[in-house]
């Protein structure tokens, strides 16, 4: 059954950067070669951050200037939220990045999964577990914690599954329907792509209404030469709150997410077969 055709495709060269918009891709087990290729380490706290933690990092842009290649990442050019331009290769790329940050920071390609000391989580902010949760989440004291089960048992020791820069799973996928749905319900808020941060935003047919996507959850889809096991729903964090660019800091949308998608917007992805997709092509349910 089609439900929908990719409308959108993005990747983030760094991660929890803004990223960039291509029109095709050759998906790997690690899906969009480049996909979060990059990321800050915070030098005081330890730990791979992302913007759950450096909000700034979501007004930095990031895009490849040649195209990453399986084995192969370059590094890609930065724009801080001045406008100033630098190279993630740059000598001085992580002092400048720290400064727009204001948080002592440094730029790492990914390393070997082998490695497990460079993933491992950094301190937290607050010594009480769930007071931690909930400013990562940015979750009220009267709403719910994700269900932290959906994710793998590895998460609690890493910031990253070994060798990979993702929160969770290669992929991210995301309808149009939800968006329209969300938009809906907080006609107050911004409900923009951008605050979302899929791989995939595949446009729905008319008439499909609600949050559609999570329906795939433990089924299959084929998209161009792809197969995806779609394992579990996105449970949305405090990032889709922050304000960048045009978009104003939003805290009320959280509020929404939690209280009328059950705390979930989007699906993650799992690669079952390799190859190409692009931008129109067909979304099958298997």
């Amino acid at each position: 059954m089609i439900v929908g055709r990719i409308g959108e495709l993005w990747r983030y060269p760094v991660k929890s950067m803004k990223g960039e918009r291509i029109d095709t891709a050759k998906l790997g087990a690690n899906g969009i070669p480049g996909d979060r290729g990059w990321a800050v380490r915070d030098e005081v706290r330890g730990g791979i951050r992302g913007a759950k933690k450096i909000a700034e990092l979501m007004r930095c842009g990031a895009r490849y200037l040649e195209e990453p290649e399986p084995g192969r990442v370059p590094a890609p050019e930065i724009t801080l939220p001045d406008g100033a331009r630098l190279r993630a290769s740059d000598a001085d790329a992580s002092k400048r990045l720290s400064e727009a940050l204001r948080n002592e920071v440094t730029l790492w390609p990914l390393l070997p999964a082998e490695m497990v000391d460079h993933y491992r989580r950094g301190a937290p902010t607050h010594a009480d577990f769930d007071q931690e949760m909930r400013a990562v989440f940015g979750r009220a004291p009267d709403e719910p914690l994700p269900d932290f089960s959906v994710f793998p048992p590895v998460l609690f020791e890493f910031e990253s599954p070994p060798g990979t820069y993702f929160d969770a799973f290669p992929l991210l996928l995301l309808t149009s329907a939800t968006l329209g749905r969300l938009q809906k319900l907080a006609p107050a808020s911004r409900v923009d792509v951008r605050r979302f941060r899929p791989n995939l935003l595949i446009t729905t047919p008319d008439g499909v209404e609600d949050f559609a996507e999570l329906g795939w959850v433990g089924k299959r889809l084929r998209i161009g030469e792809v197969e995806i096991s779609v394992p579990a729903a996105c449970p949305r964090c405090v990032m889709i709150s922050h304000g960048f660019d045009d978009l104003p800091k939003d805290p009320g949308l959280i509020r929404t997410v939690v209280r009328e998608a059950n705390q979930n917007v989007g699906v993650y992805g799992s690669i079952e077969r390799a190859g190409r997709i692009a931008v129109g092509d067909a979304v099958e349910l298997l």
